[in-house]
């Protein structure tokens, strides 16, 4: 998914899209490996992750198979345009993010490793890109749903800065808020190494342990 003529900035309001009222296409109804809802919040206690490292097709696979995962979806967020489609958002005028929400169990799965899967599995210091993956969509994000999540990401940001640094890296650019709002990508993306295993979508590990 390399697309030269992406934008390396966030669109100003003038420029960005106006997307629509209602979501333009259909969301998968149940997880191809875990079996539960695509869409859901989970059971009473479970909490919602969402986060942006590149691709999100080999990132959700990454995140589903951590031991706590109930389900997991790929989306847009981050931006300003409603329900954008992925045609809209490959165009960079949306200001959204390609990201992976994560409906977990605490109990099992900690927002802590959440957080080092997020660290350890792209490189956080690149900006508007990884990789080959050039473009605002492919910026590295974490959108956070509660005062704690939002305490722990900003100090594991602090914490891992230390260790790139260390390693010889650069400052991180990881945009790092509350959620707003999170839009379902279409049906073809959910699980999509699932559908498609040969499919293409490398991680841009920096090999820095969290």
């Amino acid at each position: 998914m390399t697309f030269d003529h992406r934008s390396p900035q966030l669109p100003g309001p003038r420029r960005t899209l106006p997307g629509r009222a209602t979501r333009p296409h259909a969301v998968g109804g149940r997880h191809l490996i875990t079996g539960h809802p695509v869409e859901t919040e989970g059971p009473d206690g479970f909490e919602v992750a969402v986060v942006g490292l590149g691709c999100f097709w080999g990132e959700e696979q990454t995140f589903w198979r951590l031991p706590g995962v109930w389900s997991t979806s790929v989306g847009y967020a981050g931006g300003s345009t409603p329900h954008p489609t992925y045609e809209e958002v490959c165009t960079g005028l949306t200001g959204h993010a390609e990201v992976v929400r994560v409906v977990f169990d605490p109990s099992v799965l900690p927002y802590d490793e959440i957080l080092r899967t997020f660290w350890e599995n792209h490189d956080p210091t690149q900006g508007m890109r990884q990789g080959n993956d050039r473009g605002s969509q492919y910026r590295s994000i974490l959108l956070t749903t509660s005062d704690g999540q939002q305490a722990a990401a900003l100090a594991s940001r602090d914490r891992y800065q230390a260790k790139m640094t260390a390693a010889g890296y650069g400052e991180i650019t990881t945009e790092i808020r509350p959620l707003d709002v999170y839009y379902y990508a279409e049906d073809y993306h959910q699980q999509y190494l699932a559908r498609n295993p040969n499919g293409y979508c490398p991680l841009h590990a920096t090999g820095v342990a969290y």
